[in-house]
């Protein structure tokens, strides 16, 4: 599981139409040589080369990385876990994120605001290890209140960053 994006204080980057073109081409497909990359926003490869990098310096990109289907390796049943947790003190909160972070299935894991604390998105082999999960590394968690647990029917896959950003 990434440690967050989210950084304090963050200012949007100033990002002109290539830059922009970029990242839209990126996130359609983050394989693209630096050559196709290019020639698909009209510059040149030198260009791309150096925009690339500054992208990436100024935080904008922040890595490359590989769409897994969890069920190709077995994890055929996905759920989504709210977590709420008993006290809200700086220990307690990294103590649930150190847990959370070291549980194999925990495929993302959501700090957030409302009734809940945490929202952990969680892929596993059968009904049986999500109870195991819930029940072994969640409930018996000396800081956690409240557990509830949703299946996933169906992951929709959104329009993407780059989509909303303009």
């Amino acid at each position: 599981m990434p440690d967050s994006t989210l950084t304090k204080n963050a200012r949007p980057a100033s990002l002109d139409a290539v830059d922009l073109a970029m990242l839209a081409e990126l996130e359609r497909n983050g394989r693209l040589t630096n050559a196709a990359l290019a020639a698909r926003v009209g510059i040149a490869e030198s260009t791309c080369t150096q925009r690339l990098r500054s992208l990436r310096d100024r935080g904008v990109i922040t890595g490359f990385r590989a769409d897994i289907d969890p069920a190709a390796l077995g994890l055929t049943l996905q759920a989504l876990i709210t977590v709420r947790l008993g006290t809200h003190g700086r220990e307690q909160i990294r103590a649930f994120e150190t847990t959370a972070r070291s549980l194999p299935n925990v495929l993302t894991a959501f700090h957030v605001a409302g009734a809940d604390d945490y929202l952990l998105h969680v892929a596993v082999s059968s009904a049986v290890a999500l109870r195991e999960l819930v029940l072994e590394h969640l409930t018996t968690h000396p800081h956690v209140r409240h557990v509830e647990t949703q299946l996933v029917f169906e992951v929709l896959e959104g329009a993407g960053v780059m989509r909303s950003a303009r």
